[in-house]
């Protein structure tokens, strides 16, 4: 887990105001450094002679997957795309685009019908339906967070069939047995990915960017699971960054991050961050270099109050989700294998 910095408290006594050049890197620089990464990981800790990667559409794992391909070349290089029911259409698309962009050999496949047989979707309905009883399953639905008084709180947007839209709070339970019901979705994908990888010999990639490893943004052993993580040093915007250097396809630069999770379109911030990625950046690489919460009020427009409450859900979100990062606990600790 990422290592968490303690902000100061009170004024900001080093008149640091924090901005977008913060997060500039060196594209050129850090491209070689993680290709170099990748390399030495496969080859001399991993032992394996290529890397699997899932392909969702997304600028993370476009990158992850043009950076291998720097590193190993495009015939050490294997993507798979897996889409299901509440997919968006355009995911399975330019996942493609970036798998013929990149010149890697893929694979498809759709996973409805192992979430079906594991009933993921009944798992999914009963859970609406105990917050809005009329729910059918054909109706679309997402789940939104919203910040009430310090706290997050879950709410049910649902589509009715006269084009209306129902919110409702979630308690405890439904929104438990919802996410985890939605949870299967990552698990059997990186079971296919690790399927892959095993045939291929390969190393299974995964792209979290730093954001998304730093407050937990991931399904542990689903999309949380992998051999390596060439990303998650890189805050957000500084995964845009490589991306344009490594000529990924605009129309994924250019697209909004989403869950791709729920059949209604989904904002990641909607769903888990506090504010969109680029200020959600600007606030965690401030936290993470001691810089009170003034500091970002400036570049991200926020107040001292609303900046000092974005911190405090930085710190809350790496307490609640430190169970994903951790490794199953031993009677005896072992010695580590060599």
């Amino acid at each position: 887990m990422l290592n968490e910095a303690t902000p100061l408290s009170g004024e900001n006594k080093s008149g640091k105001v924090v901005s977008h050049n913060d997060l500039l890197i060196d594209a050129h620089a850090e491209t070689q450094r993680i290709c170099s990464f990748i390399n030495n990981t496969l080859v001399q800790e991993l032992k394996k002679r290529g890397a699997v990667i899932g392909l969702s559409g997304g600028i993370d794992s476009s990158v992850t997957a043009a950076l291998c391909v720097k590193a190993l070349g495009p015939d050490r290089v294997f993507g798979v795309l897996m889409p299901e029911r509440h997919s968006a259409a355009e995911s399975s698309s330019l996942g493609k685009i970036v798998a013929h962009d990149l010149g890697i050999k893929y694979t498809e496949h759709n996973i409805t019908p192992i979430l079906e047989a594991s009933g993921c979707y009944v798992f999914q309905n009963e859970a609406i339906r105990s917050v809005i009883p009329e729910y059918e399953a054909s109706n679309p639905f997402k789940v939104v967070m919203k910040r009430s008084n310090g706290y997050n709180i879950s709410h049910l947007v649902v589509e009715m069939p006269d084009g209306s839209t129902r919110s409702s709070r979630m308690d405890r339970d439904a929104y438990l047995k919802l996410v985890a019901a939605t949870n299967f979705k990552q698990r059997a994908r990186k079971m296919l990915e690790y399927y892959h990888g095993d045939r291929l010999h390969y190393a299974v990639a995964g792209s979290p960017n730093r954001l998304e490893f730093d407050q937990g943004f991931f399904v542990k052993n689903g999309d949380g699971s992998a051999d390596f993580k060439p990303i998650a040093h890189l805050y957000k915007s500084q995964v845009y960054q490589i991306g344009r250097y490594l000529n990924i396809p605009q129309t994924i630069v250019n697209r909004l991050p989403t869950t791709d999770t729920y059949p209604m379109e989904q904002s990641q911030e909607e769903f888990y961050f506090s504010l969109p990625y680029e200020k959600m950046d600007l606030c965690l690489w401030a936290k993470n270099n001691r810089l009170p919460p003034k500091s970002v009020c400036q570049s991200t427009e926020l107040t001292v109050e609303q900046a000092r409450s974005v911190y405090d859900d930085i710190d809350s979100k790496r307490k609640a989700t430190r169970y994903g990062h951790l490794k199953a606990f031993l009677v005896d600790n072992l010695p580590e294998l060599i």
